[in-house]
C-alpha cells in the first residue's frame, strides 16, 4: 500500500508542475516511468490533465432543461445545424408547450419520445411543422476529422461538441443519430415535423437515420433519466397505458432562469491538441483491462466530456 501510495504521490507531484515534471520523471526508477507514462495515457488521465482552455462553457442561450418528476435533464441545441427547428422549439417552450405534456414512447435499444402524442395542443405563436434541416452546406462549419474510415458517410468528426458527418465532395454536412442525441419526430413527409415532439438515441447508434430527421442537440446531463425509463409493450415501443407516461414538470430554457437556477455546464471542446491526444487514448486504450487495443474509433463511440462549471 505504501508502494502504491508513494508513486501516487509522486506522480501527482510531476502533473502538478510541468516544469519540473521531466527533470522528476527522468530521476524516478524506469518501472515507475513506465507506470507514469501508462497513466498519463489512460482517457480520465487526459482529461484530469486538460488545461482549462481545452473546455467549453455551454451556451445557456443554447441550453434547454426538461424538468422531469425523476431530476433535470439538460439538452444543448445545435441552431448550427437546424437553426429553424431550434428558432421554433425555443417559441414552444417559451409558451410552456411542453410542460404537462408525456414521454409516451420509450423503444429499447432505440428511442425515448416525448411531446404532444395528439397533435391537438396549441402551438401558439409557434408553427407546427417546418421545412426539414436534415443536412447543411460544409463551408463555414467548424469540423475535426477522425482518421477512421465510417460505413455511413465519406468521413465523420465532431462539430462545436456534436458527433457529426460530412461528404466533401457535394459540400454537406450533418449530424448522427449517437446516443443521447435528440432529434425531431416527423411521418412518413419530410417537412411533416416542427419540434413539437422530440427524441433521444437511450440505446445503440441509429446511424440509419442519419439525414432522415432532423437533429437538433443532445442530452448532456441526465440521460439515466431517460435511458432507464420502463419500455413501452406497444408497437415502437409506444405506452399502451397511459398510466405509464412519464410526464414532464416544465421545459426551460436556461438562459430565462437566474444564474442560481441553472445548471452550469462545461464540455470538452473538439478543436484542440487536448481533444485529439483525448480521442488517440480511446482509439488504442492503455488500461490494464486492455490487452489488444482496437487501433480505431467510430464517431459514436466517443463521449464528450461534461463537468459542472469552474469558477474562477
Amino acid at each position: 500500500m505504501r508502494k502504491v501510495l508513494g508513486i501516487g504521490l509522486v506522480l501527482a507531484a510531476v502533473a502538478a508542475s510541468p516544469c519540473r515534471a521531466q527533470d522528476t520523471a527522468n530521476n524516478l526508477p524506469p518501472a515507475v516511468q513506465a507506470l507514469h507514462a501508462h497513466l498519463a495515457s489512460t482517457p480520465d488521465a487526459m482529461l484530469a490533465s486538460a488545461p482549462e482552455s481545452a473546455w467549453r462553457a455551454i451556451d445557456p442561450d443554447d441550453t434547454l432543461y426538461m424538468n422531469l418528476p425523476q431530476g433535470r435533464v439538460v439538452i444543448e441545441l445545435a441552431p448550427q445545424f437546424a437553426p429553424r427547428y431550434v428558432a421554433n422549439i425555443r417559441k414552444l417552450v417559451r409558451q410552456g408547450f411542453f410542460d404537462g405534456l408525456p414521454i409516451f414512447r420509450v423503444q429499447d435499444d432505440a428511442v425515448a419520445e416525448w411531446g404532444d402524442p395528439t397533435g391537438r395542443k396549441s402551438v401558439g405563436m409557434a408553427r407546427r411543422m417546418v421545412a426539414a434541416e436534415f443536412e447543411r452546406p460544409v463551408r463555414g462549419l467548424p469540423f475535426t476529422a477522425l482518421p477512421d474510415p465510417d460505413t455511413y458517410a465519406p468521413q465523420v468528426g465532431f462539430s462545436d461538441g456534436f458527433p457529426a458527418a460530412r461528404d466533401p465532395v457535394f459540400g454537406r454536412a450533418w449530424l448522427a443519430n449517437c446516443y443521447g442525441m435528440v432529434g425531431a419526430a416527423r411521418g412518413n413527409n419530410v417537412d411533416s415535423g416542427g419540434g413539437t415532439a422530440l427524441y433521444a438515441v437511450i440505446g445503440g447508434p441509429q446511424r440509419q437515420w442519419d439525414r432522415n430527421t432532423t437533429m437538433i442537440g443532445r442530452v448532456v446531463e441526465g440521460m439515466p433519466l431517460l435511458s432507464t425509463l420502463p419500455r413501452g409493450q406497444g408497437p415502437l415501443g409506444m405506452h399502451r397505458d397511459r398510466h405509464r407516461w412519464v410526464r414532464i414538470e416544465s421545459v426551460q430554457i436556461a438562459a430565462d432562469l437566474p444564474p442560481a437556477k441553472r445548471t452550469a455546464l462545461e464540455a470538452l471542446r473538439t478543436d484542440t491538441p487536448t481533444f485529439t491526444q483525448y480521442v488517440e487514448s480511446l482509439r488504442n486504450r492503455r488500461d490494464p483491462w486492455f490487452k489488444v487495443p482496437a487501433g480505431r474509433i467510430s464517431v459514436c463511440s466517443i463521449p464528450i466530456p461534461v463537468r459542472s462549471k469552474v469558477n474562477t
